[in-house]
């Protein structure tokens, strides 16, 4: 039903958006030809995702993937799970915390987990959480702004993880490796 495009055959107002995707990953991923259908969803994914992860959030580049793990997990993306599973690891998570993450999984390391387990809270309750949960996250050694981050990276992960289930993307295979086959109740 949706064309995953290249940069060939999308639209004139996503060209450029998709060339610098490509660039930053060294290949395109398939989501991101998806998303190419409307330009202002391309754009305003990749500038939502371009403030999450730039020089203003206090959240580490790995932080930022148990984020976007955690969220995309919750709400069933496969794509987006592997995707930033395999993000994730390269930012310096373990790989059995990878997939601990990936599972909805108690992490390791007691701060990343309150992370995980925050951000999850944030999704499962649509961002309801409560006083002790909050107080929780902060008594892990996080900060007001970190919550207010968090929710911007579940933002972030939401558009994604939406267009993921409408538009159903193969899964590249750069990803492959992180393939998760759990799957959010249709």
């Amino acid at each position: 039903m949706f064309p995953t495009h290249s940069i060939d055959s999308a639209p004139a107002g996503s060209k450029e958006t998709l060339a610098a995707i490509e660039k930053g990953y060294g290949f395109l991923p398939n989501l991101a030809g998806k998303l190419a259908e409307a330009p202002t969803a391309l754009k305003g994914f990749v500038s939502l995702a371009g403030i999450f992860s730039g020089n203003d959030t206090t959240l580490s580049p790995l932080e930022q993937q148990i984020v976007l793990v955690a969220t995309s997990a919750e709400n069933g993306c496969d794509y987006c799970t592997a995707a930033h599973g395999m993000l994730a690891h390269k930012s310096g998570l373990g790989r059995d915390d990878v997939s601990a993450a990936q599972s909805g999984l108690p992490l390791s390391d007691p701060k990343q987990e309150a992370l995980r387990a925050f951000t999850t809270i944030i999704v499962e309750k649509r961002g309801w959480a409560g006083e002790d949960e909050i107080q929780s996250f902060l008594d892990a050694g996080y900060t007001r702004a970190q919550v207010l981050e968090v929710v911007i990276g579940v933002a972030v992960k939401t558009i994604t993880n939406y267009v993921n289930h409408m538009t159903k993307p193969e899964l590249n295979v750069q990803f492959a490796d992180y393939a998760v086959t759990r799957q959010a109740a249709e």
